[in-house]
């Protein structure tokens, strides 16, 4: 990368609520945005918005991720900053989740950050910098019924952040986590097995929550983009709750 150079920034999971708030945000900074999604037609629409460039990515596919990491590479540059968005769930009870459910999950929530975090972390070394930010949950934190495995998934990441944000600080490179509170994004919305069932838990969750009402993904992307930025290059291995004020820990 040139000196001055605008620094290159690859959000997965970029066409979903919060990812797209994430990719208006980090071109706010100046980044270069790629936007990765499973949907490229999606992804598309969120990075032609913002001057970026829209790639496929199945974080569940390591072959997947190389390809689409290459196709970053080749238009923008190496990647120096990247955001895991990419999430998936449903809610059910544990006792009625089974192999294939859990895999899914576990796949895309824990694994996918992990192989694509080893994807561009050569780029981040070779230039002695590089922020990693993983949107996690407070559901990570406090648990959540209905999503036990979601919630061990998500919980999952921030021991590895931890962990990588230990093996590489001395490196120039960051690793921190992002766990928003319920959030009203068509993923929160899906997640309710009747739309009776949705209204009754997010009117027991606005109740619970201090400021009485569901998170939006304008309130988690500038979270995600302060410590994407170079401002927080003293914060490293951290968690912050985006919640409302719902967990205070």
């Amino acid at each position: 990368m040139t000196a001055g150079a605008p620094r290159v920034a690859l959000v997965t999971g970029g066409a979903g609520a919060i990812g797209a708030a994430v990719v208006r945000a980090l071109a706010a900074q100046g980044r270069r945005v790629a936007v990765a999604d499973l949907d490229r037609a999606a992804a598309a629409a969120v990075a032609d918005a913002v001057g970026g460039f829209a790639v496929a990515m199945d974080v569940t596919d390591a072959g997947s991720v190389g390809t689409a990491l290459a196709e970053v590479r080749r238009e923008l540059g190496p990647v120096t900053v990247h955001v895991s968005c990419a999430g998936w769930d449903q809610m059910r009870p544990f006792v009625e989740t089974d192999e294939a459910f859990q895999a899914r999950v576990l796949e895309v929530n824990l694994a996918g950050p992990i192989r694509t975090t080893r994807a561009v972390l050569p780029d981040m070394q070779a230039a002695g910098y590089g922020r990693l930010v993983f949107v996690s949950s407070d559901a990570a934190r406090v648990g959540s019924s209905g999503e036990a495995i979601y919630a061990g998934a998500k919980a999952g990441l921030l021991g590895f952040a931890k962990s990588v944000a230990r093996e590489v600080v001395r490196q120039g490179i960051t690793a921190n986590c992002v766990c928003p509170g319920p959030t009203d994004t068509p993923l929160f919305r899906s997640l309710a097995a009747d739309p009776e069932a949705g209204t009754r838990i997010t009117a027991a969750l606005e109740r619970a929550i201090p400021m009485r009402r569901l998170g939006r993904p304008e309130d988690v992307a500038p979270a995600v983009a302060f410590l994407a930025s170079d401002e927080a290059g003293y914060v490293t291995g951290q968690t912050l709750s985006v919640s409302g004020g719902l967990t205070m820990i």
